[in-house]
């Protein structure tokens, strides 16, 4: 019954975009595109099916009739993920996201957001918030935001293509200009801006922050810092391997054979070259969601690409 799934994306014009994401075969761009939503089954932004029997569904509607198909029997209330490809000409406001226990509480049962980064192109002195700096604490924050010295807070990182970076909730981040990034997520679309260089929008004034419960989240011990760090499990290397999504980077040149096991769906995004799998043909800069009810599967093609999926832990 099921199939590789492709999307039609989902195009964000926020103020920091451009249109660099033309690099990744993007087409019929908006006149400042900041974000495509690759694989959505959020309410801010609807994936909608591009190919075979459930064309024209969206994924949140298929998920819901075939769930247990779609992710495997884990009991999962919503598609669990977000893929979202980023494109920053200028920088991303500062900002910082809850966990499940806050964001239950306090956005209607909603849930946190974790995420990871991982560097697709970088312009040279490309740079990004992570964190803040070494000895910071809540009562010193709160003077720069009073004091408006917030940048002198900040642990500023520079990146290079193909650096990745994890981004637990609770923790300080900012997206710096010059840089695109495919970003994997919880299905979540809750973010608290702690600050946004005095910056206005199209209706001429600025952004709203979110500084109480900005505080409330952020954590100041800084503890869970990943930058370029390989997690090993089971033999195998990932980028990120968490409760909520594991990713790897996966380059071939003829195939790649892997497996579902009915556990959870694959999802690939191609950063280069171009594969296909199963007759459905994924170009450069698209991305395709393989269902936990197809099992055993092959790549074919010279590609590089980043795969994600919900680990059993």
């Amino acid at each position: 019954m099921f199939y590789p799934i492709k999307f039609e994306p989902v195009y964000k014009d926020y103020l920091w975009g451009g249109e660099n994401l033309k690099k990744l075969n993007k087409k019929n761009l908006l006149p400042v595109t900041a974000e495509s939503w690759e694989i959505s089954a959020n309410k801010d932004g609807m994936g909608i099916i591009a190919n075979g029997l459930y064309k024209g569904r969206t994924l949140e509607s298929l998920f819901l009739e075939y769930g247990r198909e779609i992710c495997g029997d884990r009991g999962f209330k919503q598609f669990p993920l977000l893929i979202k490809l980023i494109d920053a000409c200028s920088d991303l406001s500062v900002q910082v996201h809850p966990d499940d226990k806050y964001a239950y509480e306090h956005e209607n049962g909603g849930s946190g957001k974790n995420e990871m980064w991982y560097v697709v192109d970088a312009e040279e002195g490309a740079r990004l918030v992570y964190g803040l700096k070494k000895g910071v604490t809540k009562s010193d924050f709160i003077e720069a935001i009073v004091k408006g010295t917030v940048e002198e807070t900040l642990n500023f990182v520079p990146v290079k293509k193909g650096d990745w970076f994890n981004i637990p909730s609770g923790l300080v981040h900012a997206i710096g200009a010059g840089i695109i990034i495919m970003e994997v997520q919880q299905n979540s679309n809750t973010t608290y801006r702690v600050y946004d260089y005095e910056r206005v929008g199209s209706d001429g004034k600025k952004r709203p922050l979110h500084i109480e419960k900005a505080l409330d989240v952020i954590d100041f011990s800084n503890n869970d810092i990943q930058i370029n760090k390989v997690n090993v499990m089971n033999g195998r290397e990932y980028l990120v391997y968490n409760k909520y999504f594991a990713v790897q980077y996966i380059e071939r040149k003829e195939s790649y054979t892997s497996d579902t096991h009915n556990k959870s769906f694959h999802a690939y995004t191609v950063i280069s070259g171009e594969m296909a799998v199963a007759g459905v043909e994924v170009p450069l800069g698209a991305s395709v969601l393989i269902p936990a009810d197809m099992g055993r599967y092959t790549l074919l093609g010279e590609f590089k690409a980043i795969k994600s999926f919900v680990p059993v832990i």
